[in-house]
């Protein structure tokens, strides 16, 4: 069993934002990994380069037969499959899971850039994530990689209620979920304490043993 896991945050956060998924995920057995990215006035291209050097370094520490997995919140999770659709990594990276991440894209930012260009241009990660741009990155399906998909659909939040579909309060379930993911679930939880809660921990730890949330 494959027990390191690299942890990344999403958007305008940092690596404490997923400290407590690192000590819930510690707790089921599991040495978990974080790292701290541009997440908030570049691009994410330019934080995949970023982490892809921390990738590096973490790669050269595993023995020969050991891999590492990836688990992402939010727009980290659009870095770890942009990582997959470039990296000559491949051969150690075991699974991995999405948390909320806006796959297809974020309504919210859609708007953002209708209401106002300058903030869209100063918080270049945001502007990543309109629809348009999200299908730019050209996201590859690896095969020999199983993903799973976590969304939330507790509308709680503020920016939610500009959303006019099944939501998290920042993303919209029907954008966390693609057709070649492995597994999909959907929990009842808001986008800001999601991967906070000790459940999501526990559907991360049975998609990573089995590549299924319900085993």
């Amino acid at each position: 069993m494959n027990k390191k896991v690299i942890l990344v945050h999403g958007y305008t956060k940092h690596y404490d934002d997923m400290l407590v998924l690192k000590k819930n995920l510690e707790l089921l057995g599991y040495e978990a990994i974080l790292v701290d990215l541009p997440l908030t006035f570049e691009y994410i291209t330019d934080a995949v380069i970023v982490f892809e050097e921390k990738i590096n370094e973490i790669i050269y520490s595993l023995k020969e037969d050991e891999k590492i997995s990836l688990v992402g919140h939010s727009t980290g999770g659009l870095v770890i499959r942009l990582l997959l659709s470039n990296t000559k990594y491949i051969e150690k990276i075991y699974r991995c899971v999405l948390i909320a991440t806006p796959n297809k894209g974020s309504e919210l930012a859609d708007i953002a850039s209708r209401i106002s260009h300058i903030f869209i241009n100063i918080f270049k990660t945001l502007k990543s994530l309109r629809h348009e741009n999200v299908e730019k990155l050209d996201l590859k399906q690896i095969d020999d990689i199983e993903i799973g998909g976590i969304a939330g659909n507790k509308s709680d939040l503020l920016l939610g209620k500009l959303l006019e579909n099944e939501n998290d309060g920042r993303v919209e379930v029907n954008s966390v979920r693609y057709k070649e993911l492995k597994d999909f679930i959907v929990v009842p939880y808001n986008h800001e304490e999601i991967h906070y809660k000790f459940e999501v921990a526990e559907l991360v730890d049975n998609f990573l043993r089995t590549g299924d949330f319900n085993k």
